[in-house]
């Protein structure tokens, strides 16, 4: 065979492969190299269809063998970078990305792919700059815009990321996975009902994406639209029985609509399908609120972290605005009374986004906030009341302090500990004789010294904090039953205490 004849054949081939007729075009590659075994395109081609059908090995093979031929083409480095990327060899993929640019520096897929392998070890800020890259070669590359979009919403930047799929969209108007980070992001910034349009643009082309339609069924669960979220789940499980976190909303959903018998089925459902080790805190955290596993000490850090996370960006109107939340003022104003005179070292225990702060700054100073949720104390440093935020659990915290803190207050963070012997003994070390601790519980029926309710929030008996008091040299100065705030309609009772250090 000559190499007009080898020519021929192989234009043929490539015909047949951009058809997506692979057996086809692989069979002509092959008789191209058992004519010309050094001939690199056949040999490159070979390894891309090999990629193209999910053999990332063989392909790594197929492009080791077209790199060997002619390590010159930037082609097949780039290529071979992708088929390691799809075997997780995240260094040996940039390393052959490396190899791709040093060869072709305006290659714009591969900064792109090179970008992708960034931001699947951690490192979005870095992902963003190769993006960037791609999109000074190629301004038109929708791909890339989506890369850059994810990225940002790895890094919570939402609006920004918001931009990227706009414009991508603008490009390639049908693109499901575009519609559906965009859809994500909306949820993110909880513009729900965009959001839901979002994912509903999604499940119009691509009506088994299940997960769109969980996080579907997560936005109506939001908007308060339960028996329609419910049904989106079920939609989810529909496709995949075996979607754990399908399993763990419906869960949730069927709690909130008190269909308990259903709801602890659905939770014991899902510990099966969920492996994540939070989650399973959480459904054991869930099925001890609806009685059926003896009563935890407190809730998992987790939970409350993850809880708190997604409240952070709209935290402070959902409390004042929706739940009509009086705590930090009411305990803020109990406890300056009974502090002493002069300017004080403060802390704030669950001090979230910082709603006691402005109450406190006054006479403190030094003002320190504790939190489980970083995402609370992002929200809590932009207000700039706080001299010291850390994310940390409270009783480890204290355990390391060598400092002594003339107020401690803690409000609406008794709620997710139910045993608060740990809490008294760990404040109790760092309080002076005359330093004030206010706090608040909610109010619990029952002998029980505290419940785990099925808001899956704890409540405590009074006796019970006047024994904890007394056990850990307290003298309780100020209590009261006030309206904390309302769920559904109803008023949640909470005691106020304020106690003083003998």
């Amino acid at each position: 065979m000559n190499a007009i004849q080898i020519n021929s054949m192989l234009q043929q081939a490539v015909a047949l492969h951009q058809q997506g007729q692979l057996d086809a075009a692989e069979e002509l590659y092959q008789q191209v190299l058992q004519t010309q075994p050094m001939h690199f395109d056949a040999q490159q081609l070979l390894g891309v269809i090999a990629r193209q059908r999910g053999d990332a090995a063989l392909a790594v093979t197929r492009l080791r063998q077209a790199v060997a031929i002619d390590a010159q083409q930037a082609i097949a480095h780039g290529n071979l970078g992708a088929a390691l990327q799809d075997l997780g060899l995240s260094q040996e993929a940039l390393a052959s990305y490396d190899l791709a640019l040093q060869l072709k520096p305006d290659y714009a897929m591969v900064w792109n792919n090179r970008g992708n392998v960034l931001r699947s070890i951690g490192k979005p800020a870095a992902a963003l700059h190769n993006y960037d890259k791609a999109l000074q070669l190629q301004p038109r590359y929708p791909q890339a815009l989506l890369n850059r979009g994810i990225s940002l919403q790895s890094m919570d930047d939402h609006q920004a990321a918001l931009q990227d799929f706009e414009e991508a969209l603008q490009l390639s108007p049908q693109d499901v996975a575009t519609h559906f980070a965009r859809a994500y992001s909306l949820q993110c910034l909880h513009l729900e009902a965009e959001a839901i349009d979002g994912y509903e643009s999604v499940l119009r082309w691509q009506p088994g994406h299940e997960q769109a339609w969980c996080n579907r069924g997560m936005c109506l669960q939001k908007l308060q639209q339960l028996p329609a979220a419910l049904d989106s789940f079920e939609q989810a499980l529909n496709i995949k029985p075996g979607y754990g976190k399908a399993h763990l909303q419906r869960a949730h959903v069927l709690r909130l609509l008190e269909q308990s018998d259903a709801a602890i089925a659905a939770y014991q459902t899902a510990a099966r399908y969920c492996s994540d080790e939070a989650e399973q805190a959480q459904i054991q955290y869930a099925l001890a609120a609806l009685g059926v596993t003896e009563t935890p000490a407190n809730s998992p850090p987790a939970y409350v972290a993850d809880l708190f996370d997604q409240y952070a960006s709209h935290f402070d109107q959902h409390l004042l605005e929706v739940l009509h939340y009086q705590v930090p003022a009411l305990l803020s104003q109990a406890v300056i009374k009974y502090v002493k005179p002069g300017p004080g070292n403060y802390l704030d225990l669950g001090c979230g986004t910082g709603l006691c702060a402005p109450y406190l700054r006054a006479q403190a100073s030094k003002l320190t906030g504790i939190d489980l949720s970083e995402k609370m104390l992002a929200q809590a440093r932009k207000t700039g009341w706080y001299d010291e935020l850390h994310c940390a659990e409270i009783s480890d915290w204290l355990q390391l302090q060598d400092q002594d803190f003339d107020l401690i207050i803690a409000a609406d963070v008794f709620v997710y500990i139910g045993d608060l012997t740990p809490v008294f003994a760990a404040v109790s070390r760092v309080m002076q004789t005359g330093a004030v601790l206010g706090f608040s519980v909610e109010v619990a029926d029952g002998s029980a010294d505290y419940i785990l309710q099925p808001s899956q929030r704890y409540a405590h008996k009074l006796a019970y904090l006047q024994r904890l008091a007394e056990l850990h040299g307290f003298a309780i100065v100020e209590a009261s039953q006030e309206i904390a705030r309302q769920d559904k309609g109803q008023h949640i009772l909470a005691y106020l205490l304020v106690m003083r250090r003998l």
